[in-house]
């Protein structure tokens, strides 16, 4: 692939023969238009034998223009470059033939933002972006800790039940003991216990 850039003034002009066959570039579009770039795209009519593609960028009112060149390619678009901020750009695209160039196309124009505007709808974007992967991690990270809650609360109360249990099955024991213990220390006439001793 070989690619020749110029920057030429468009009052000297640009040579190129005209292929009388070969027919323009058609739906030139720009896409991607940031403040100092843009991608132009374009289709080529069925049956043309296109080798490469010319493309013209010019700014609004300025007569100045950028001149690129691409052969021995079948691609049908082209990064524009080094653009400047809210400026009005021109575009031409031309095929490329073995017998020569097709006549231009459509003037596409099209505006680069200010840098600004595109920081900020970038940032936005990337913003938008970190709140969905937060999201994400923000639920997953509340399934882990309602689970583990769960978990502790099933177990705090199965360590409950379990220490109840214990405790009822030793309180009947506890009475009976209490009351074996209470009897064996008292007399029929004294129930709490221990012998009356006579006043003398």
């Amino acid at each position: 692939m070989e690619r020749i850039f110029l920057l030429v003034l468009s009052s000297l002009g640009v040579s190129l023969v005209t292929a009388d066959s070969l027919s323009p570039p058609v739906n030139v579009t720009i896409r991607e238009v940031k403040a100092n770039s843009a991608v132009v795209s374009w289709d080529i009519p069925e049956g043309d034998p296109v080798i490469g593609f010319a493309i013209t960028q010019q700014k609004k009112d300025v007569r100045m223009l950028r001149f690129i060149q691409e052969v021995n390619t079948t691609t049908r678009s082209c990064a524009l470059w080094d653009l400047e901020e809210e400026t009005d750009y021109i575009v031409h695209v031309q095929s490329i033939s073995m017998s020569g160039t097709s006549p231009l196309s459509e003037p596409l124009r099209f505006r680069t933002p200010k840098e600004a505007e595109t920081q900020a709808s970038k940032s936005e974007d990337e913003v938008t972006m970190e709140e969905v992967g937060q999201t994400t991690q923000l639920r997953a990270g509340e399934l882990i800790i309602i689970v583990v809650v769960l978990i502790m609360w099933a177990g705090v109360i199965a360590l409950f039940c379990r220490q109840y249990d214990i405790i009822k099955d030793n309180e009947p024991n506890n009475n009976k003991d209490k009351a074996k213990n209470s009897s064996e220390c008292s007399t029929p006439e004294h129930p709490t216990g221990g012998l009356l001793r006579s006043k003398v």
